[in-house]
């Protein structure tokens, strides 16, 4: 709604609305509820805490996705199931194995930081190198490998986590 709908609807003037949005006037509890109202926000959620959680570098939980020669950590907290965030540190000799696969992921994003994989499906292969990044649909049978003589790094996005469904 436009700060005009809102004063049309409530009765009170754009200009102590637009006031209220930046935050130069408060308005009082009953015009609050007033606007909670108008707005369809519901009042207890002007009070709730943001939902704001923090994995330190090297501290996220250890997962395996079933890649082989692979160290995978969790850069998300272990119950965010909206989306899932892994960084894996591949050895030269890494793969996510012969077998094509497939992952409950409406999407999956693989995004390379250093070293180069191949990741293949079942008509086509893409071969990406550092700052490359392969966005597909994670429910695609697919298998990647590394193809540099020093490994690689990845990262890997999941939406939804694997584990929210």
């Amino acid at each position: 709604m436009t700060i005009e709908e809102v004063a049309g609807v409530t009765g009170l003037t754009k200009g102590f609305l637009s006031r209220v949005e930046r935050d130069l006037t408060s308005p009082s509890v009953a015009t609050l509820i007033t606007l909670c109202d108008v707005l369809h926000v519901p009042i207890g959620s002007l009070f709730e805490t943001p939902d704001v959680q923090l994995v330190r570098g090297g501290t996220g939980a250890k997962v395996n996705l079933g890649g082989v020669s692979v160290e995978e950590r969790l850069l998300t907290p272990r119950g965010e199931s909206r989306v899932q965030v892994i960084r894996s540190v591949i050895d030269s000799e890494g793969h996510g194995g012969d077998d094509l696969y497939a992952v409950a992921a409406d999407v999956d994003v693989l995004h390379v930081l250093r070293g180069r994989i191949i990741v293949r499906f079942s008509d086509e292969e893409w071969e990406l190198a550092q700052g490359d990044s392969l966005t597909f649909n994670g429910h695609e049978p697919h298998t990647w490998r590394v193809v540099s003589d020093d490994g690689a790094e990845v990262i890997w996005v999941l939406v939804p986590a694997l584990w929210s469904s």
